[in-house]
């Protein structure tokens, strides 16, 4: 719960009534605003529900790859020192290879994490790679040989207990990315490779279920000496693949075929559904995280997830972590495909790459908000027994499409520093206070920019030595990925700082049941209500690159200020009278 001996800041109020304004009596609960004074406590991690007690619709998450985020042991620098297989691929000057972070650097940066108002750390998948693969390395995680230990270029089991065990100390909680579509690519097939799986061959045509059907998958052959690379030991058997070619993303290819050589696992054997459960049973026994983040979970059969999800969270309660929680990896932009896997699909949650891509429409391309009220009337879908809509992960830019502020400066519309930056903090504010559970991306609180998705948005928190990200004029701020770049005095760190503040002091902008109240066709005002049991929030955004005003019925008689200002309630209306790109925040 939040601690009640916390300074509570003064606040504005407002009234707009027919026969004119009436100041209303002031709110009792606390108000964080974002212009914290040197005697204001920002509210924490500290402050939050213990974290085995607390539901994930409380947290904020931090995304990290920490191969690029602080280096706290350089003697892991190379990857393991007995297994060949997962030795090497260490370049910092190339951003397809090792950099050097790992866990004991994360150990070090729990309090910058912290004071920023992080209470989840989501981690890329950290288990043991194949550490070089075609031209690239496994810096990402997601070249999986071993599934019962840690990548040794990231450190040890013992370092990941003492880094859980660290944010666990913190009210902090843990989420590790987990892949059970794929794995390394070990094995090869004798049409595409040859007898001994070693002729290079960059692609092996999909076979399609129907030409499987009539002449058989492609005959697996693993080179010699990888025979047993993969733990536990089932995982060495190709009878457990679909050994079909690889795939376009497209139609059924996207479920059977190989993502660029990854040995796609065949999820519809229940053999396959049983080990892969052990797998992740094992490991929430040993560590103890606080829940998975699931990679692909398109690309696979919908009858695993439904066997797989129950099972995992029910094991994980039974291991004491009652509030254990995966959310997947659906990349797809419409609320009816993400919706089908948290509702018959049974996995919990999903990333909602919906709203990213609505918030994309908004800011970036200038679009009106309605394209905002038209994402949100859809909120039903998710709605099942035991999920909904407010337990989605948002986002605006991850390891993959790419950060939203290079998706601005790639804009047609040639945007000046300043209003990039504005557009940033906008986009994060929607993450914030409108429905769903905010993820921040590690290095958009540095203004980081990127030259796209990929490797070029994947750049490193400690200084860099890559070209091709260190020549980015960064936001807000003067330095460079060749600096340094954990300042708590970045615009953009004590902004989100400030963020988590107010959504941890109330928790209607947590919980609350959000009701779009007012869109238009054009760039301009965006509000909505949240609203818990007796108490109804009012939050109001301006999509504009210029002020904006905007009239609309409300069912409230005063308001009080909880951030920004120029809202007026009374007589059931609301005049909203917004700065340009900025936001407010109001209790009813």
């Amino acid at each position: 719960m939040i601690k009640t001996t916390l300074k509570t800041l003064a606040v504005s109020v407002i009234a707009f009534g027919m026969l004119g304004c009436q100041e209303a009596p002031k709110s009792e609960s606390p108000a964080p605003v974002a212009a914290e004074s040197a005697t204001t406590k920002r509210l924490t991690a500290s402050d939050l529900a213990p974290y085995l007690e607390r539901d994930i619709q409380d947290d904020v998450f931090y995304f990290v790859l920490p191969d690029r985020f602080y280096n706290g042991d350089t003697d892991n620098d190379n990857g393991s020192k007995t297994k060949l297989i997962s030795q090497g691929g260490f370049d910092p000057t190339d951003y397809g290879m090792y950099h050097g972070g790992d866990v004991p650097g994360l150990i070090e940066k729990i309090p910058y994490l912290k004071e920023m108002g992080i209470s989840a750390i989501w981690l890329t998948p950290i288990l043991r790679n194949q550490a070089v693969q075609a031209d690239g390395s496994g810096y990402h995680g997601y070249w999986v040989l071993d599934f019962t230990e840690i990548d040794p270029h990231l450190g040890t089991n013992d370092d990941l207990r003492n880094f859980i065990n660290a944010a666990h100390k913190e009210n902090i909680k843990v989420y590790f990315d987990i892949i059970t579509n794929h794995t390394a690519d070990v094995i090869k097939f004798t049409e595409c490779h040859g007898e001994d799986g070693l002729t290079p061959n960059p692609s092996c045509e999909y076979r399609s279920l129907a030409e499987v059907a009539e002449k058989g998958t492609y005959t697996p052959v693993i080179p010699a000496g990888s025979e047993n690379a993969k733990v536990p030991a089932w995982l060495n058997d190709p009878k457990y693949y679909h050994n079909q070619g690889e795939t376009t993303f497209k139609g059924e290819n996207s479920v059977y075929g190989d993502f660029a050589g990854l040995d796609d696992v065949n999820t519809d054997d229940p053999e396959v559904v049983k080990g892969m459960t052990e797998i992740f049973k094992n490991l929430v026994s040993e560590f103890k995280p606080d829940g998975f983040r699931i990679d692909t979970v398109k690309h696979v059969n919908i009858e695993f997830w439904q066997e797989f999800a129950p099972a995992v969270v029910a094991h994980a309660q039974s291991e004491g972590i009652p509030k254990f929680f995966m959310f997947g990896e659906v990349y797809d932009f419409t609320p009816e495909n993400l919706s089908y896997f948290t509702t018959t699909g049974k996995v919990q949650s999903v990333l909602d790459f919906a709203l990213q891509g609505t918030l994309v429409e908004a800011l970036i391309k200038q679009n009106g908000t309605d394209v905002l009220a038209e994402l949100f009337a859809k909120d039903e879908l998710y709605n099942d027994e035991d999920s909904n809509a407010d337990q989605l992960l948002t986002f605006v830019s991850n390891h993959d499409m790419g950060r939203f502020a290079w998706m601005l400066k790639d804009s047609e519309h040639n945007y000046s520093m300043a209003e990039m930056e504005a557009r940033v903090k906008l986009a994060h504010a929607f993450l914030y206070f409108a429905r769903g559970i905010p993820v921040v991306y590690y290095g958009d609180e540095q203004g980081f920019v990127g030259d796209g998705g990929d490797k070029a948005s994947r750049q490193n928190m400690m200084p860099s030595l890559v070209d091709s990200y260190n020549d980015d004029n960064l936001l807000g701020t003067d330095k460079t990925t060749a600096d340094d770049n954990f300042d708590q005095s970045h615009p953009f760190y004590n902004a989100f700082a400030d963020y988590a503040s107010i959504y941890f002091g109330h928790e209607v902008l947590r919980h609350g049941k959000q009701a779009t109240v007012y869109s238009q066709a054009t760039p301009g005002v965006f509000a909505i209500t949240r609203t818990l049991g007796d108490e109804k929030y009012l939050v109001v955004f301006n999509t504009s690159d210029k002020a904006a005003s905007a009239e609309f019925e409300l069912a409230a008689d005063n308001a009080t200020a909880v951030f920004g200002e120029s809202v007026r309630v009374g007589n059931g209306k609301a005049k909203a009278e917004l700065p340009a790109l900025s936001f407010a925040i109001y209790k009813l």
